[in-house]
């Protein structure tokens, strides 16, 4: 019987409180999704090359999603709660009728085990979807080759730990929402629905001053921002002063509407008395007034959310041009026993097996010497040829060299024409001058011909062949690539993380919020229903009503991401290009799908609560 009750109040529950049931989902999606990284494209990738960034990768996920089921529990708590308190009549009534305290809070444990069932099914099947979609994302952003990637994958060890940190949860749930029942008294779950809240008016003068207040101390914030970039953050004495102005910031402001958007608004008779929009200004006026500080938290969730993914997207715009800034040529070797002996690295190399000139599209050997004032009359760690300096510029793409001899070369040009700059600062000097500097070491630089992972393994089994008397560094364009992409994936992975966690809790929060207050309202609308007012003004009524309550901390959080990502893309920049179109475009569409979706159930659910008669609520 206990059973039947519960899958019955399960199912009614659903149709009224969706959003419960979508968060639970998406929270078990998201949890999943980040904890299977090891079956997904980029980290299969780094695996495959020995990357050590895939444990690294590993261990800080595991770590993070702590943090995230931390999260996600007081979410999960914040739901049920708002649930028992919207459902405290019907509860009471199961009292009246005979069923003890404990009976109640069994079929309140039957109910969070059938929805705990419900959202990891749907979460897995939805987190196996996502994870696939995210290995293509990622995969497509670092040009990875997806032949033998693609297709769906199962990872029991993520599964396991997001049924054990979920059930941890729902057990959670299940105590609390116990130990809440077993103290509650049978008058107030009877008379647990909440009273109006009074609107209090402030006075204009003070509301306008608040407004002020908040607009100032957000444009010093702005400022700080601006003009330290995001190395503030590394200093303390400036960056919690930055900190604490943009909070008390986004608090005064919201606090200030309660006190002049209403009075504004009553200057325009024409407005205020349209339809509904007095009922729907007074009752959101109403709700701004006492949920400001929510508000405000709302608005730094959206803000961390927003700043975090975008900037996490923007990371991946400068990892090619970092690794061809670094890395100019597919290999470099340095034969540091060029003084003493010098190897012919396209004879050796074709006695080894391999052919260079099938597998190679450029090879180039060069002697750096060492720097002697007396000679060049300039300081330098290495000296260079004309002759090899300008065929390595006219590889980069540059003309040749018509400036005066001996001339320093600057080191951004030395990293241009050399893997990492082999390490030293160069003076060109005319071929002639050479016979007097000593040899520092032999360098050979080669791009590949054909498919660069095949003929760079190819190319390492023929160079184990050469002389070992020579000691040599060997610098490639591939594992440079694969470091710098362990890092970026890192950055990306915990900055998706993170972001969607934060848009996730924020946007609940949110529909909660608006779906206690519409069944709050619930009997007004049902008044104005009585005297007169068409279903369809009532309908638009309470979806304003959730639009203007998501909108305006949205609004608030995109000017200071503005802000925020100004700083954070000038930082990304020294390191290469910004893709600011990219990240912006992705950081939309994950709005439009979270919280826009969450905005859409929340405004048909409290429709629904809006067109319902009183006598139809449990």
């Amino acid at each position: 019987m206990f059973f039947k009750l519960a899958l019955r109040n399960v199912r009614r529950s659903f149709r009224d409180y969706g959003v419960y049931l979508l968060t639970l989902t998406f929270g078990v999606c998201l949890f999943y999704t980040f904890n299977s990284l090891d079956g997904q494209g980029a980290m299969v990738y780094l695996a495959q090359n020995g990357s050590p960034m895939v444990e690294v990768i590993q261990a800080a996920i595991r770590i993070f999603s702590v943090f995230v089921a931390v999260v996600l529990a007081c979410l999960i708590l914040y739901a049920n709660r708002f649930l028992l308190r919207r459902r405290k009549r019907e509860l009471g009534t199961y009292l009246l009728l005979g069923l003890g305290q404990g009976q109640v809070s069994l079929v309140l444990v039957l109910e969070t085990g059938l929805v705990a069932l419900a959202s990891l099914v749907l979460g897995l099947g939805l987190g196996v979807l996502a994870s696939q979609g995210l290995s293509q994302l990622t995969l497509s952003m670092f040009q990875i080759s997806m032949e033998g990637m693609l297709g769906l994958h199962f990872s029991p060890e993520a599964a396991g730990r997001t049924v054990l940190y979920f059930g941890l949860i729902f057990l959670l749930v299940m105590f609390f929402s116990g130990v809440q029942v077993s103290r509650s008294k049978l008058l107030d779950l009877m008379q647990g629905e909440r009273r109006n809240e009074p609107l209090r008016q402030r006075p204009l003068k003070w509301a306008v001053v608040q407004c002020v207040l908040g607009v100032l101390c957000l444009g010093a914030a702005y400022a700080l921002l601006l003009i330290y970039g995001m190395t503030i953050l590394a200093m303390p004495m400036l960056c919690v002063p930055m900190l604490a102005l943009g909070t008390v910031g986004t608090l005064l402001i919201f606090r200030s509407l309660s006190g002049f958007v209403l009075r504004l608004a009553q200057t325009r008779p024409g407005f205020y008395y349209k339809n509904l929009n007095l009922f729907t200004l007074r009752e959101w006026m109403s709700k701004v007034h006492s949920t400001y500080l929510a508000q405000t938290v709302i608005c730094i969730l959206l803000l961390l959310a927003m700043g975090i993914t975008a900037s996490s997207i923007g990371l991946n715009s400068t990892l090619d041009a970092a690794t061809r800034g670094q890395a100019p040529f597919d290999i470099t070797i340095q034969n540091q026993s060029g003084d003493v002996r010098q190897l012919d690295f396209d004879g050796e190399l074709n006695a080894a097996g391999f052919d260079t000139e099938k597998k190679l599209s450029w090879q180039k050997t060069f002697l750096i010497y060492y720097g002697d004032t007396a000679v060049t009359g300039l300081y330098s760690s290495g000296v260079i040829g004309l002759s090899d300096y300008n065929v390595l510029r006219e590889k980069a793409g540059e003309g040749a060299y018509t400036g005066p001899l001996p001339a320093a070369i600057p080191w951004e040009e030395v990293c241009r024409l050399v893997n990492n700059g082999l390490g030293m600062d160069m003076v060109v000097v005319d071929d002639a001058m050479l016979s007097q500097l000593e040899v520092r070491r032999q360098i050979w630089v080669a791009d590949y011909a054909g498919d660069k992972e095949a003929t760079e393994q190819e190319l390492f089994s023929a160079l184990a062949e050469l002389p070992q008397t020579c000691i040599t560094r060997t610098d490639t364009r591939l594992m440079l690539y694969q470091d710098l992409m362990g890092s970026k994936i890192l950055a990306l992975f915990l900055g998706l993380y993170l972001g969607l966690t934060f848009l996730l809790a924020a946007a609940a929060v949110l529909a909660l919020q608006q779906l206690s207050q519409g069944a709050d309202n619930a009997g007004r609308y049902a008044i104005l229903r009585r005297l007169g007012a068409q279903e369809s003004m009532v309908s638009r009524c309470a979806v304003e009503q959730v639009a203007l309550a998501f909108l305006l901390p949205l609004a608030l959080a995109l000017i200071h991401s503005a802000v925020g990502m100004k700083a954070a893309n000038d930082l990304i920049a020294q390191a290469g290009k910004v893709d600011a179109l990219q990240s912006t475009l992705f950081t939309a569409l994950m709005l439009l799908v979270v919280y826009g979706g969450y905005f859409l159930a929340t405004a048909l659910a409290c429709r629904r609560l809006a067109l319902q008669d009183p006598g139809e609520r449990r």
